[in-house]
Parts: structure tokens; C-alpha cells; sequence
């Protein structure tokens, strides 16, 4: 019994002081716990005491800012009125400025207008007394006035269009002569004087009555199959044949010679000879045409073509072969084109071709230029070939720059020394046509043709001709032999004016 009593005491005594122990351990906590939140308390006072503090010094510093700014503004402001101040006073006195010069110019106009009218009153007196004294009426004056101006501006102008031609002339001269000269320098071609031999050579002259035959019939047939016309004169030991086509005379010759050779002469064996002497004729027509196509340089000609260029090698021109004139021209124009950066292909083709109507010029009418172009076009040749053809002697326009060298090679092939002789004939009527010409114009006193034709000297009256219009009176005369004639390269034109001053010593 007691030990339970002791027991209970003893387990109230635990519970007592397990009891108590827990209160003071719940206090102690309670204790830590206030006293953190009394540190977390004060440690957020704190921060919310530098939070204001912050804000209070970041609050000072903005309105700082927005002082200095708004004074910044204030500044810039009384500067800008400052400145629109000064502006407006500068306006105000350009304004006062502007209406002192109007005042001005308005009282100027007026002393104006006084004195034009006063100067239209004695302009009106002077021109009075102008017409009173010259007794010229007013349009009369300046009629005499006009004329004068138009006289001294003509003279004016011949002497800008000296200095310009001669400039001018001097340049392309330069050029061209450099142009022309390095062209001639390289096709270096010998001078031409091969011509259709039209005489034919005999052994003997017991051969002119076989070439004759009984009663003739011998030189009939000949004359019959060649269409050439056989002249046996006095002439020692030879025939001379006539004809106006060169390769009918070519084929004539080949089959007289055949003939001649072979001894056998009679009407059946006539024929004969001259059919194969015809084919020959045509196979060296044909061969010629391909050779100088070749040595020019042109291909794809129409066969046709080929033929007309073998044709050339039986056709002269005072005396100049013209199939080796046209391979020189061909020559020539394509050096020329090469130099000035044109089509060389075209300008080698136009002057291959620019004579090929001399093959045919005897069959149809009309200068050989235009037939050429004629059969150029009608065998489909470009269209700028034709133009070259047609236009080397002047009968058409010029349209390109390859139709132009064309009518210079030509020319230059032509007119060069030793390349083509005249009949005496012809020689004399051109020089007589140049000096009857150059005597046609007003103020020329005597005229006289130099140089073989080539230059024309022209004496014109002192008195009625100035130093001035010399050179106009050179220029119309230049042009009217251009128009009016024809001759081989070009020809020079020099007018002299003299004025002599005579006295006699008693």
C-alpha cells in the first residue's frame, strides 16, 4: 500500500516537474521569439528609416535636375528673345532702308522719263536735221546703214571662215596625207601599163593573102565568127584587129594565132579555131576572176561576178588595165578602212567591184557606176555595196563611210603616176574646158591651166575683187568644176589678186 502511495507520489511528483519543465521551456521560446521579433522589428524600422532617407536625398536630387533644367530653359529662352529682338530692330531698319531706296528710284524714274522725252524731242530734231542735211529720208539711212553693216559682216565672215577652213584644212590634210600614204606605202603595186594588144604579128607577109583567102572568104569567116573586124594594110608584117568589145578581140587574136601557127586557113577550119579559142577565152575569163577575187581578199561573189571581174582583164582605161585597178582599189579602200576603224571586209568587196560595169558599160546604157550597181544588187550584194558602186563617180550619194574610201582609193589608183595616160584629144579639150570655165565668172581677168591640167591659175580685175572675196570666187570655182567636169584626181584652184601702182619720173 505504502509503496503505491509512493509511487503515486513519486509519478505526480514527474508530472509535476515534467509539467513544469515544459512551461518553462514554452516560455523560454516564447522569450526567443519575442526577442527575435523585436530584432526583426528593429532591423525593419531601420531599413524603413534608410528607404526614406534614400528617398528623401533622391527626391532632392530630381528637383536638383528639374531646377537646373528649368533654369537651363529659362536661359535659352531669354537668348532666343534677345535674338528675335535683334532681328526685329534689323528689319525695321532694312525696311526704313528700302523705303528710302523706293522714294528714291520712284523720284529717279521720273528725272527718267523727263529726259527720254526730252532725248526723244531731240532725236527727232537731229533726225530732222540729218535728213536735211544728207537729204536722206529716214528708211533711206537705214537702208545705207544696213547695207554697210552687211558688208562689213560678209567681210568678217570670209575672214572667220579663212582661219576656220585653213585650220580645218590643214588637219584633215595631215591626216588624210598619213592615212593615204601609209596605204600606198603598203600595197607598193607596180605602175600599170598593160593594154589589149589589138595587133597581131605575122611570119611573113605571104601570110596576109592566105589570112585573105580567094575572093576573101578566108577573112569573112573570120570576121563572121569573131565579130571582129580584120584590117590588112601596109603595115609590115601584121593585122590589126577592131573591135569594140575587148574579149570578141581577145578571142580573135587567140584563134588568129592558132590559125597562123597551125598553117591551115579555110572557112570550115575557121570555125573550128574559133569555138576553142572561145573556150579558152572563157576558162582564163573565169581563172582571172577567181585570182583577183582571192588576191583581194573577197569570197562568196556570185559566179556571175567571178565572169564580169575576168571580163575587166581584157578592159583598159587611158591605158590602165581595170581589173588590176580594181584588185589596187580593193586594196587601197580596205587599207584605209583599217585605219579608220571601218567595216575592211565591205570596203574590200565595194572596191573590187566598183568597175564591174565596164564589162558590160558596151551592152546596156548609162554611166558604168549605176549598171555596176545595177548587177551588184541584182546578184544580192549588201545594200552598202551597191551604195559604194554607185556612188564612187558621183552619180549616187555617199551613205557610208566605206562608200567614201571606195570613191578615195579609187581616185588615188587613178591619179597616181604613171597609172593611166590620156589621148592627147582629150588632154587638150579638158584643159581648154577648164580655163573657158574659170573665164565665166565676173572679175576674172585671164585664167590659165597648169600642171598638166591639174591646177588652174586664175587672175581676177583688182578693182572689182577684194582680198576677201577672192577666197569665195576660189570656192565657186571649185564647185563648178566639180559639177561641170570630169578628170582623174583632183585639181588645184589658185586665185591671184595684184594691185600695181604705176608712175612715170619727168
Amino acid at each position: 500500500m505504502d509503496s503505491m502511495i509512493v509511487t503515486v507520489i513519486v509519478g505526480l511528483v514527474g508530472s509535476v516537474a515534467g509539467y513544469l519543465l515544459k512551461q518553462y521551456s514554452a516560455q523560454a521560446t516564447i522569450r526567443k521569439m519575442r526577442e527575435d521579433a523585436e530584432s526583426m522589428l528593429a532591423q525593419a524600422k531601420t531599413r524603413l528609416q534608410e528607404a526614406e532617407l534614400d528617398a528623401k536625398t533622391a527626391a532632392l536630387k530630381i528637383r536638383d535636375e528639374v531646377e537646373q533644367e528649368a533654369k537651363r530653359r529659362r536661359a535659352e529662352l531669354g537668348r532666343q528673345e534677345r535674338r528675335l529682338q535683334q532681328r526685329r530692330a534689323s528689319l525695321d531698319r532694312r525696311i526704313d532702308s528700302l523705303e528710302k531706296r523706293a522714294h528714291r528710284l520712284d523720284s529717279e524714274e521720273k528725272q527718267l522719263e523727263l529726259k527720254q522725252n526730252e532725248l526723244e524731242g531731240l532725236r527727232g530734231k537731229a533726225l530732222d536735221e540729218l535728213e536735211r542735211i544728207s537729204r536722206l529720208t529716214t528708211e533711206e539711212a537705214k537702208e545705207l546703214l544696213l547695207q554697210r553693216v552687211e558688208s562689213e559682216a560678209r567681210q568678217d565672215m570670209a575672214r572667220v571662215m579663212r582661219q576656220i577652213e585653213a585650220q580645218a584644212k590643214e588637219e584633215g590634210d595631215r591626216k588624210a596625207q598619213e592615212i593615204i600614204t601609209l596605204a600606198i606605202q603598203r600595197i607598193a603595186s607596180d605602175q600599170v601599163t598593160e593594154t589589149t594588144v589589138s595587133t597581131v604579128p605575122l611570119p611573113n607577109d605571104e601570110m596576109k593573102g592566105r589570112i585573105i583567102g580567094r575572093g576573101g572568104r578566108n577573112i569573112r569567116a573570120i570576121e563572121s565568127a569573131t565579130g571582129v573586124d580584120l584590117l590588112v594594110d601596109d603595115t609590115p608584117e601584121a593585122v590589126i584587129l577592131s573591135s569594140f568589145d575587148p574579149v570578141r578581140r581577145e578571142v580573135a587574136r587567140v584563134a588568129l594565132n592558132k590559125l597562123i601557127l597551125d598553117g591551115r586557113i579555110h572557112p570550115a577550119r575557121v570555125e573550128k579555131v574559133v569555138d576553142r579559142a572561145q573556150r579558152e577565152v572563157e576558162a582564163i575569163i573565169q581563172e582571172q576572176g577567181e585570182r583577183a577575187a582571192y588576191e583581194a581578199g573577197v569570197h562568196g561573189l556570185h559566179p556571175e561576178l567571178i565572169t564580169l571581174l575576168g571580163q575587166l582583164r581584157y578592159r583598159t582605161s587611158y591605158g590602165q588595165n581595170v581589173l588590176m585597178h580594181s584588185i589596187e582599189t580593193a586594196h587601197l579602200a580596205g587599207m584605209m578602212a583599217a585605219e579608220l576603224g571601218a567595216d575592211v571586209a565591205l570596203a574590200k568587196q565595194a572596191g573590187l567591184l566598183h568597175d564591174i560595169g565596164k564589162a558590160v558599160s558596151h551592152e546596156a546604157e548609162g554611166p558604168h557606176a549605176r549598171i555596176g550597181a545595177d548587177i551588184a544588187e541584182r546578184l544580192g550584194r549588201p545594200p552598202e555595196v551597191v551604195n559604194a558602186i554607185a556612188a564612187h563617180h558621183g552619180e549616187d550619194e555617199y551613205r557610208t563611210l566605206e562608200a567614201i574610201l571606195v570613191g578615195a582609193a579609187d581616185a588615188i589608183s587613178g591619179a597616181r603616176p604613171g597609172a593611166r595616160r590620156e589621148t592627147l584629144e582629150s588632154y587638150i579639150k579638158r584643159v581648154e574646158s577648164l580655163e573657158n570655165l574659170a573665164g565665166s565668172f565676173a572679175g576674172v581677168e585671164k585664167s590659165y591651166a597648169i600642171q598638166a591640167g591639174r591646177e588652174i591659175r586664175i587672175i581676177v580685175k583688182p578693182e572689182e575683187i577684194d582680198d576677201l572675196g577672192i577666197i569665195t570666187l576660189s570656192r565657186d570655182i571649185a564647185k563648178k568644176v566639180e559639177e561641170s567636169l570630169q578628170y582623174p584626181g583632183q585639181i588645184k584652184v589658185t586665185v591671184v589678186r595684184e594691185t600695181r601702182a604705176v608712175d612715170y619720173a619727168k
